[in-house]
């Protein structure tokens, strides 16, 4: 061989060396015991050696004792200089982590305890909605010191109730639809309030969902109607009245006792039923129009509304009268009149004699009388009120 292949090969050689330090490195021995919490010995367990990468390098098992002595002894040879990881997975036992280091010498005597698994402290139940089965979320007896599962956990919670919220405001709205359809179909005119009478002469009742200088468009129970302005005579509003309830806080709604009310002379009555008047006791006023509100002219070109209202409660209503509000322009000017119904005549102990008073059953007539100098108006509404005496 002569000189320059020699050099060659030599070379080479110093390269291999160069890239691959391990193949001529010296290797070492990791020998040590595994101990449970309670410090005994366990064994038959496997113990992993993890490269610094998380790769297994090698794995063995810990000795079983024998004759009632030893056992929990694990042993590797040909270990390589660098940074390693113990793992030993003990079960109901516990499991340990520990990094170790390989640098000039072999690693004898380690100790490696076993840490007890966390115990679960609780177990929290999501009930599911009947397409999706029950959630549970297991809580650690440690989760308060341990941040990761006190992370996890907080979030899951978070996650559920936000789902549940939106569940809860999808049923809301689907009730309150409902709500809207079933008073729909019992009394249309709570939605559809407004009475349009038209040219022709027939008269519609819906809701006027947009208007503008020309057209209006209607919504009704059967769809949606686009009547042009030129064509309407009156717009009336058909107003429902409703009892409001006296507001209790929840906390003191149980035990609440509302205050009586002032007892009031009883009237003497002129033209009433004594038996009418002890039924009527138990019961409330309850005033309503009977059929539609006429509308007429006069010789001198004024407009006279005429109707009846019927008292359909159990008890005398005094004072019977109904609001008109009129609407004199498309800008919200507005202008109210009054009229009391003919009724009953009643005389109270204070000397007072009224005739707009309504038994149960009865019905009385009202007339409005609006004068030319009133002006014009485009439509109107009402409210019928009455009041109430012992």
């Amino acid at each position: 061989m002569n000189i320059k292949a020699l050099f060659k090969y030599t070379l080479i050689i110093l390269s291999i060396i160069a890239y691959n330090p391990t193949l001529f490195a010296k290797d070492f021995k990791i020998k040590g015991t595994v101990l449970d919490a309670d410090g005994e010995k366990v064994g038959g367990t496997t113990v992993l050696l993890l490269t610094s990468d998380g790769v297994e390098s090698q794995r063995t098992e810990t000795s079983k004792p024998r004759m009632g002595m030893g056992g929990g002894s694990f042993k590797f040879k040909d270990v390589l200089p660098g940074d390693y990881t113990l793992k030993i997975d003990g079960g109901a036992k516990g499991a340990v982590n520990m990094p170790i280091t390989v640098s000039d010498d072999d690693l004898d005597d380690l100790e490696l305890v076993l840490s007890a698994k966390a115990k679960i402290k609780k177990e929290v139940v999501l009930k599911g909605d009947g397409k999706e089965p029950d959630k549970v979320i297991e809580i650690p007896e440690d989760a308060t010191d341990a941040g990761s599962d006190a992370a996890y956990v907080t979030t899951e919670l978070s996650f559920e109730l936000k789902k549940l919220s939106a569940e809860v405001k999808h049923l809301n709205s689907e009730l309150e639809d409902l709500k809207a359809l079933s008073k729909m179909w019992i009394n249309p005119l709570a939605i559809y309030s407004k009475e349009i009478i038209l040219q022709n002469g027939s008269t519609l009742f819906g809701k006027i969902v947009y208007q503008d200088e020309e057209t209006l468009k209607v919504e009704t129970l059967l769809g949606y109607l686009i009547i042009e302005r030129k064509n309407i005579v009156r717009v009336i509003d058909n107003v429902i009245t409703e009892e409001t309830q006296e507001y209790v806080p929840e906390q003191i709604r149980d035990s609440y006792t509302p205050p009586p009310m002032p007892k009031l002379a009883e009237p003497k009555y002129t033209s009433a039923d004594p038996l009418s008047r002890e039924a009527g006791k138990r019961y409330s006023a309850n005033c309503v129009l009977v059929g539609n509100i006429s509308e007429r002219k006069d010789n001198q070109g004024a407009i006279i509304f005429t109707g009846e209202v019927k008292n359909i409660g159990g008890r005398r209503a005094d004072f019977v009268k109904v609001d008109f509000v009129f609407r004199k322009n498309w800008s919200g000017e507005t202008k109210t009149l009054t009229t009391f119904v003919r009724g009953t005549y009643h005389t109270f102990d204070s000397g007072i004699t009224t005739d707009a008073t309504l038994l149960p059953g009865a019905v009385g007539a009202f007339e409005l009388f609006v004068p030319n100098d009133f002006g014009s108006f485009i439509g109107y509404s009402y409210v019928i009120d009455w009041e109430e005496y012992q």
